[in-house]
């Protein structure tokens, strides 16, 4: 299974997830990000339109992850280095691996990273 996780900011678009995602170049089988940005337009949209579900992670999985980049609004936030690659590998599973770290978008309003695993 192949995850991307999402990190993003408040008012960030369909758009600028997609972008993010593109810039990872691979096609999801899950969406994820962290617990209480799932229910985001843009989040749910971009899900929408590639056909995956999304998963919330809660704040204290993703604070157990192992991030290779480090972000100082995903520190300030949520004490971990990335979100996107946090909520990846946790949605990802037990053993997951970082296939690619965080990408940002080209607006700097979302980021993604790719995990893969046997699921959450």
């Amino acid at each position: 299974m192949i995850v991307a996780g999402f990190g993003f900011r408040e008012g960030a678009g369909a758009d600028s997830l997609r972008a993010a995602l593109a810039a990872c170049g691979a096609a999801p089988d899950l969406l994820a990000t962290a617990a209480g940005k799932e229910n985001s337009a843009g989040l749910r949209g971009l899900a929408e339109e590639l056909g995956v579900p999304v998963h919330a992670v809660p704040p204290a999985l993703l604070q157990t992850q192992i991030t290779q980049t480090h972000s100082p609004a995903s520190q300030a936030a949520y004490g971990i280095g990335s979100v996107a690659e946090a909520a990846a590998l946790a949605a990802a599973g037990p053993g997951a691996r970082l296939i690619l770290a965080r990408q940002i978008s080209p607006d700097r309003m979302a980021t993604c990273a790719m995990a893969e695993g046997d699921g959450h």
